[in-house]
């Protein structure tokens, strides 16, 4: 019996460790970013899929969430971890029209 609630305990504690961090993946497909408003905690990553037949970017410059991924080509991803609260406005560089809100949580 005691070795039951060790193994409970240590697979709950397992469980809790690997819930402290999030992984979102974020399509890129039609010229728009699905979905396109999301929330997150800090320490939390976005996987940016480009799902489309064609190149895109996705950058910000919202102070704190500063990156560029620079051109992300058919068919590859790249992830982004926030370490920073706040807002967070994702573009692309090539299709202005493709734009995100990210909202980052303590």
């Amino acid at each position: 019996m005691h070795g039951l609630k060790i193994s409970m305990l240590i697979a709950f504690l397992s469980g809790s460790a690997v819930a402290l961090a999030a992984e979102t993946s974020i399509k890129q497909k039609g010229r728009l970013f699905t979905p396109s408003e999301v929330s997150v905690k800090k320490g939390d990553t976005l996987m940016f899929v480009n799902d489309d037949n064609i190149t895109h970017n996705v950058y910000s410059a919202s102070t704190g969430n500063q990156f560029n991924l620079g051109a992300i080509a058919p068919g590859n991803s790249t992830p982004v971890t926030f370490k920073n609260s706040g807002t967070v406005d994702i573009l692309c560089a090539i299709h202005p029209s493709m734009k995100m809100s990210l909202k980052v949580a303590d």
